[in-house]
């Protein structure tokens, strides 16, 4: 039996469509039947030659059925439905792993870079790289969950804030637009930053108590006007940005790094030693952490904005992800 995948043949080149055979699952893993695929920002990785081989199949943001499943798979049943994130299965013998912290492992897989992911009909991963899809949500909703979801979701859970303090989400776009959500459903006194006034009513709409433009205030200071934020959430891509809120943050607040800039952040040394301030980077999270994301989403009604384009169309789609021009997710189906 064959299928259809939206390939990248080598580092840097085109999206081809080809056809091969069905994969089959081994002992320890599961066959999803792929109908939904969120196209993220780190895409980029497997598009621009950080796959550990080619031709490789993008895509880590996986929503379908379980189609099939290995001889020792007892937790997942044909019919399930199923997402996959970026946690793709740890190896469990490594230093990190032997503690507990699996989406930090050495050896960890990821769908579209150590393995194929989800731009085609079919994908196979182990079965601990699975998460249940509520029946409240989706798949094309779930699908974007399964990075952008969990990676806001869990650094706010993860994070030092409690319910009541005053939390900002520094950027709205495929990520902050979610952290706004996921920081006003949690409790949280919830600040939207972004630049642009154009911005304010739509971040209100989120759940956003306050807004900030980023082009016409000082950020810093009028967090500190509100009493100091607890915790900055950073969905930007941009260095700058993520310093010029540093000053926002109250005694031991903490800046939660989460959008990838490729610039490096020039932080003045006492404005962390002052207020005992910290920076974390955050990661995404384990299926579990992703599980939890999707459930939480269907109980308060959290969705992402997307985008809906054909499998056929993953270059397209692609393309326009990257422009930036997609509000905020573009969400490959297939069928």
């Amino acid at each position: 039996m064959s299928m259809h995948v939206q390939q990248i043949p080598s580092a840097g080149a085109a999206f081809e469509a080809k056809e091969r055979e069905v994969p089959e699952p081994g002992r320890n893993d599961v066959r999803v039947r792929v109908t939904a695929c969120g196209v993220c920002h780190s895409d980029v990785m497997a598009k621009e030659g950080m796959s550990a081989s080619y031709p490789r199949v993008p895509g880590h943001e996986i929503a379908g059925v379980v189609d099939a499943v290995g001889a020792d798979v007892d937790a997942w049943s044909v019919g399930d439905r199923v997402g996959i994130g970026w946690f793709g299965g740890a190896c469990y013998s490594c230093d990190a792993c032997r503690r507990g912290d699996f989406i930090d492992c050495a050896n960890l897989r990821t769908p579209g870079l150590t393995d194929d992911g989800g731009y085609a009909d079919y994908a196979v991963f182990p079965a601990d790289a699975l998460a249940a899809i509520p029946d409240g949500l989706s798949d094309i909703h779930a699908a974007p969950l399964m990075c952008a979801g969990v990676t806001t979701f869990h650094a706010l859970r993860s994070s030092r804030a409690r319910a009541g303090d005053l939390v900002a989400v520094l950027g709205i776009g495929g990520l902050g637009h979610l952290g706004v959500q996921f920081a006003a459903k949690m409790g949280f006194e919830t600040v939207a930053i972004a630049r642009g006034s154009e911005k304010e009513r739509f971040a209100r709409e989120l759940g956003a108590h306050h807004y900030l433009d980023s082009t016409a205030v000082d950020v810093a200071k009028e967090l500190q006007k509100l009493g100091g934020a607890s915790v900055v959430i950073a969905t930007v891509t941009a260095a700058p940005a993520m310093v010029a809120a540093i000053g926002g943050l109250k005694a031991r607040g903490e800046l939660v790094v989460l959008g990838a800039a490729m610039e490096a952040m020039e932080v003045q040394p006492v404005e962390l030693i002052m207020q005992s301030r910290v920076i974390t980077g955050h990661p995404s999270g384990t299926s579990k952490d992703s599980e939890d994301t999707l459930r939480f989403a269907a109980l308060t009604g959290i969705h992402p904005l997307v985008e809906t384009m054909g499998m056929a169309e993953a270059a397209d789609g692609y393309d326009r992800m990257m422009s930036g021009d997609a509000r905020f997710r573009v969400v490959l189906t297939n069928g």
